[in-house]
Formats: structure tokens, sequence, C-alpha cells
């Protein structure tokens, strides 16, 4: 009995092992990381981010983003601009906190890569593609993008006035091993 038993385990390990499915390895976001937007007449940056990243430059089928920045960490350098950009006509930051992008593929585009996805912001969902570079520095590394986003896509403001449509977001995270 003894001497099928251990063929028998070896067998069912081996297979197990075939249908284990390989991941990218997990990022922890660093200290450091910055998330600044500029519009024509507003520019700040968002303070407070979190999410799970998973990257591999060799198996990018594998790799994932899905991030999220406390829309209530908007810091534009005056008080009373953050508390309006978090009034109901504008982030709405009391009934929607989070900004979150969650991709669905992640491709090789030029010299960097594209994190193609979509973005939710005021409860809105749209498609959106993430052009970043990976700058790896030994075993840690540096995310950097800059994308545009329509703040009426989102209903984010009443269209036209001061603030400008167009929303250009500059993203930088420094990441370590999980």
């Amino acid at each position: 009995m003894k001497k099928l038993f251990y063929p028998f385990l070896a067998v069912a390990i081996l297979a197990a092992s075939a249908f284990t499915i390989l991941s990218a390895p997990e990022w922890t976001i660093k200290e450091g990381y910055a998330v600044k937007f500029t519009t024509k007449q507003a520019e700040g940056v968002f303070k407070t981010m979190r999410g799970t990243i998973r990257f591999d430059e060799n198996d990018l089928r594998s790799s994932s983003f899905d991030v999220t920045v406390d829309a209530t960490s908007i810091n534009t350098g005056n008080g009373m601009k953050n508390k309006h950009a978090m009034t109901e006509k504008y982030l709405d930051a009391k009934r929607t906190p989070d900004i979150k992008f969650t991709s669905t593929d992640v491709v090789k585009a030029g010299n960097g890569y594209e994190a193609k996805g979509t973005l939710e912001l005021r409860g809105v969902k749209k498609p959106l593609t993430i052009p970043f570079t990976f700058q790896k520095n030994g075993n840690e590394g540096v995310f950097s993008g800059t994308f545009d986003i329509k703040r009426t896509d989102f209903v984010v403001g009443g269209s036209g006035g001061p603030v400008g449509v167009d929303i250009k977001i500059e993203v930088t995270v420094p990441v370590s091993p999980k």
C-alpha cells in the first residue's frame, strides 16, 4: 500500500502544480508617490493613494493595476478651493470619496507600457488608457505616467467655465516588492 501511496502523491502534486496560475509579482506603494493635476485655473495634488500593483516586464498578461485615490485628500494649496473641489458640483467627495483605476490589460507601447482599463470618478466609469514607464532600481522601481482626462466626461463641474475641460494628470509611484 505504501509503495502505491508515494507515487500517487507525487503525481497528484505534479497535476495540481500544472493548474497553478502564475501571476506577476505584487508591489507595495512606497511613501513619496505623487498624483498631480493641472487644469486651466487649478492645480494641486491628491495626498492619499492605495492599491494593488502586479507588474512583470516579462509577463505583461499577468500584470494588473487596481489603484484608488482618496478624493478628500485633494490639496490645491488653497483651503477654499479644496472645500469647493469636494462639493457635490465637482468631486462629490462625501458621496463618492474614491477615484479608482482598474486595469483590464497591460501592454508594451514604444519605450514604455500602457495600462488599459476603467477610471471611476464620481460613480461614472469610463475606459482609460494610461501610458507609463517603469524604471527599475535594484529590487525596487518607479512607475511614471502622464495622461489627460476630460472632467465633463465624469460630470465634474458644469460645462465651460473658468476651470477648463481638460485635466492633465501626472503620476509617480515608487514601489518595493511585497
